[in-house]
């Protein structure tokens, strides 16, 4: 059977995303708010406008986009504790929520923000694999809906976000390079990459690592390639969503 039929456990093509979806306006009281699924995987992403920066940024004229990561206790087959009652962030958990806030600004004038700050809260409801990514795609959003939501109300002439920005897993399973990694094939995966790439193609950051064995550079170029096909995928759902 050719790698271009094969299928996998849950009958997706190897090139193939699971299903996405977007629920806009989740919850109430964020400027914006959306639940984003990739597959299984669940994540609540909460955009917060701030009238203040920090220190670091005072008096500068420039804004500050951040983001916030934490995986609820029964996100899991297992409870988890929560990390608030362990006095401090987990090393994985830092590492997300810093890569959350890289990819967004990454794509935000903060200049033409001004002195204020966007916090993207992002909630793991449930968890099979592809958090982090899922959790930049729908941050991305949640953070148009918030600047938009200033553009409306007359705060900004017009949105800082230049383009959007999407996330998406490829890694090797058994030889085979995989789109959009569920959680058994994330444990079962040679090499495991995360890719953020922006709407005009653009690669904002590569996360990749051999598990079992190093990989060549074809097979890195298989992976973006995927990647960059994933995402054009993610960026038109997007789009969708926001009725564009």
């Amino acid at each position: 059977m050719s790698e271009s039929s094969s299928t996998r456990a849950d009958r997706r093509r190897f090139d193939e995303l699971r299903p996405v979806s977007f629920v806009r306006g989740f919850t109430r009281y964020a400027e914006g708010s959306v639940l984003v699924s990739f597959g299984d995987t669940r994540v609540l992403c909460n955009a917060t406008v701030e009238e203040a920066v920090p220190a670091f940024l005072k008096g500068k004229g420039s804004g500050w986009v951040t983001g916030e990561y934490a995986m609820l206790p029964r996100a899991t087959q297992t409870r988890s504790a929560r990390e608030s009652l362990r006095g401090k962030v987990g090393g994985r958990t830092y590492e997300i929520q810093r890569l959350i806030g890289r990819s967004l600004r990454a794509v935000t004038d903060l200049a033409a923000l001004g002195e204020r700050t966007l916090v993207l809260d992002c909630d793991v409801l449930q968890a099979d694999g592809g958090t982090r990514t899922a959790a930049i795609t729908g941050a991305c959003v949640a953070l148009t809906e918030a600047f938009d939501g200033l553009v409306s109300r007359g705060v900004l002439p017009a949105t800082p976000l230049r383009e959007r920005v999407s996330a998406i897993s490829v890694g090797m399973v058994a030889g085979r390079v995989l789109l959009d990694l569920d959680y058994r094939e994330d444990a079962a995966a040679e090499v495991d990459a995360n890719f953020v790439v922006t709407e005009s193609g653009l690669l904002v950051e590569v996360q990749g690592t051999a598990e079992e064995r190093p990989f060549t550079v074809q097979q890195l170029d298989q992976m973006r390639d995927l990647a960059l096909q994933g995402c054009r995928q993610l960026n038109r759902l997007q789009s969708q969503c926001l009725g564009e």
